[in-house]
């Protein structure tokens, strides 16, 4: 008797290749789609908690929307490739920002082509890039959409426009 030919086995092997049919899938939604990742850390008080805020990280929109002032993104870290960093982008290619607003005297420098600017809400407690510089676009994952838990809530730009309010007065 044949072991392949047996009823439990036949239906055993084809169980398994559903499971992985499904995980094959799975991981295709997580790497292009979207995914469920924990924000770890106090760089982007009072956005995310320290202990860690699951979040929903988009990668779809980066190739049919650009992104904006004020988004919340996930980007592979300059500093070592195996971590991911969870930051606020506030300079775009050619705008000019300050290197840091929480020291006396101010450097300003322009956002190069092909790069970002992000820092963390906290700027305190928080190594972004007043530290490494400019990231390449080519290290961002995806946009953060919204946090999922503890509370549910979608991502707000949280950067105020001043300029049109300055301009109205």
């Amino acid at each position: 008797m044949n072991v392949f030919t047996s009823t439990r086995v036949r239906q055993m092997l084809r169980y398994a290749g559903w499971g992985a049919q499904g995980g094959c899938l799975m991981l295709l939604i997580q790497q292009y789609v979207a995914e469920v990742t924990m924000s770890i850390g106090p760089s982007m008080l009072p956005t995310f908690n320290v202990a860690g805020d699951l979040v929903v990280v988009e990668h779809v929109s980066q190739y049919f929307r650009a992104l904006t002032l004020g988004d919340v993104v996930v980007c592979v870290s300059p500093y070592d490739p195996r971590r991911s960093i969870c930051k606020r982008v506030l300079g775009l290619p050619g705008d000019h920002v300050c290197v840091d607003p929480t020291v006396p005297e101010r450097k300003y420098l322009t956002v190069p082509k092909g790069h970002i600017w992000i820092q963390g809400d906290n700027y305190n407690n928080s190594t972004d890039s007043r530290k490494y510089g400019p990231v390449p676009m080519g290290l961002l994952r995806g946009r953060v959409l919204c946090k999922v838990w503890p509370d549910w809530e979608w991502m707000k730009s949280g950067v105020q426009e001043v300029y049109s309010s300055a301009v109205a007065r």
